[in-house]
């Protein structure tokens, strides 16, 4: 682990090299050190400020450099929050966030990526908003996120997910350069070894395929070691034709079960396998955390001050990463909230930019960061090792 984190600490500072130096902001906003926390032009920023006024600032010298862009926009569902009243008309809110994407896909890298959060009352509005701005062949997908586990028995339905909307400024770059996921206990656990292969832990997948797309030479008997004939289930084929698998079993690369006369499977060694998993669209609290779980880190964080009503934990924010980012890689949230995205880019070995208006760009965002520094032990630390570290600038926008 400690390995990892320090070549993960050598490719930040390579790619730092090449992020613009924050010096040219001043003329737009002022650096305030009393805010700014550790290393200095680290390459990380928190700039409290409306946040289309800040990414108009940011585009002479971002625009195509950010990596990742996440935002969490009110979700117009017309609630009162602790920090922000979310309640105005619909065409005014999908005009308000489809002005400050225009502006974010500017920024963002050729292959790179943005990630809205959402739930049911405006997803499909935006997804059609962005479709325009966008295009829609890079579109990417609609990941739902189970944000809660228990049952909410007040309403018609209890509502228990959520979206995020993926979409890339290059679809075809991005997936390219998309990074799969590790492969988890469970999927480690399907790879064996019963017949002591000296080529190590493997599992068995199937060796038949549907009738339909078959040719004559995929349709015939196969005999087992011990005897016992096999024909393709009906309906069905076999993938190889029968000089094919017989090349196959000759490797020792089919399994006909302990005894010898089981179907014969396709052995797939771990060490074949590609290095991770392909991300799904289906992403469960259990992995990648709810609202519950990320109350609790705020607790941790802020006793005694009003907590956020809807924090995102920071183990779905690292999945996001993981999938679209690599260290030293440059991320994007422009309503940051509780300051989960910088927390979180922060201890991945990733650069930030964080914009938020409120007071809790202060109160939650620059605090929560100067504890992250301070190597702060709660959301994703254990997983990637974070004991803390670097630093960031805090700005402060000019007022006209």
């Amino acid at each position: 682990m400690l390995v990892m984190i320090m070549e993960a600490m050598q490719m930040t500072v390579k790619s730092k090299s090449n992020t613009p130096k924050n010096t040219f902001l001043t003329a737009n906003m002022t650096l305030t050190p009393n805010l700014s926390y550790g290393q200095p032009n680290a390459g990380n920023m928190l700039i409290k400020g409306e946040n289309l006024t800040v990414l108009e600032c940011l585009l002479p010298k971002y625009a195509g450099l950010i990596r990742c862009v996440y935002i969490d926009p009110p979700y117009n569902n017309q609630e009162k929050y602790t920090h922000y009243l979310d309640s105005g008309s619909h065409e005014t809110w999908l005009q308000d966030v489809s002005l400050r994407i225009k502006l974010l896909v500017e920024l963002l890298s050729t292959g790179g990526s943005i990630w809205i959060s959402i739930d049911d009352n405006e997803v499909h509005y935006l997804k059609v908003a962005v479709d325009k701005i966008m295009g829609r062949n890079n579109f990417i997908t609609t990941i739902i996120w189970q944000q809660r586990t228990t049952r909410e028995n007040r309403n018609v339905f209890s509502n228990n997910h959520e979206y995020l909307l993926v979409y890339a400024k290059n679809a075809k770059d991005f997936k390219a350069a998309r990074n799969l996921l590790p492969l988890t206990p469970k999927v480690r656990s399907r790879y064996r070894n019963p017949d002591n292969d000296p080529r190590g832990p493997w599992q068995s997948v199937s060796l038949n395929a549907q009738a339909g797309h078959g040719v004559p030479s995929q349709f015939y008997d196969v005999v087992a070691p011990n005897g016992r004939r096999h024909s393709p289930p009906k309906g069905r084929c076999w993938i190889y034709n029968q000089e094919r698998l017989q090349e196959e079993i000759r490797k020792n690369n089919v399994w006909f079960g302990s005894d010898g006369n089981g179907v014969p499977r396709l052995k797939r060694f771990l060490s074949n396998t590609q290095c991770g998993l392909t991300p799904d669209t289906l992403w469960i609290g259990e992995d990648v955390g709810t609202n519950s779980m990320a109350k609790k880190h705020m607790l941790k964080l802020f006793p005694g001050q009003p907590l956020f009503d809807t924090p995102k934990p920071e183990q779905l924010i690292h999945r996001i990463l993981k999938i679209s980012t690599n260290p030293g890689d440059l991320v994007l949230d422009a309503y940051l909230g509780s300051g989960t995205t910088s927390a979180v880019a922060h201890k991945m070995g990733r650069c930030y930019i964080g914009i938020e208006d409120g007071e809790h760009a202060i109160t939650h965002c620059a605090d929560r960061m100067k504890q992250v520094i301070d190597g702060e032990s709660g959301g994703i630390s254990n997983t990637v090792g974070w004991v803390g570290g670097g630093g960031y600038d805090f700005y402060w926008l000019n007022r006209k």
